[in-house]
């Protein structure tokens, strides 16, 4: 599994977090994306390294601002941390 972090400039609110996870989910169906607009950020956990310049395309086609994008492999952590 990749985890895979946007930043991202404009998000104002919730409304925004949702049109953005929602454009997200119907280009590339991953298995979680969450925004916050507080922090600025979006993660998207795949299954597989998700291309960077699609990510960016759908978001800036809405008026958003992808700062930066980082992938890292991501491990499902168990109850309590355990694996």
């Amino acid at each position: 599994m990749i985890k895979t972090t946007l930043k991202i400039e404009g998000m104002m609110c919730g409304m925004c977090e949702v049109h953005v996870n929602d454009a997200i989910r119907a280009a590339v169906s991953p298995q979680k994306v969450n925004s916050s607009h507080k922090k600025g950020i979006t993660e998207i956990i795949s299954d597989k390294e998700l291309d960077a310049a699609l990510l960016r395309e759908i978001v800036e086609k809405d008026g958003y601002k992808v700062l930066d994008i980082k992938s890292e492999p991501y491990e499902k952590k168990g109850f309590f941390g355990r694996k």
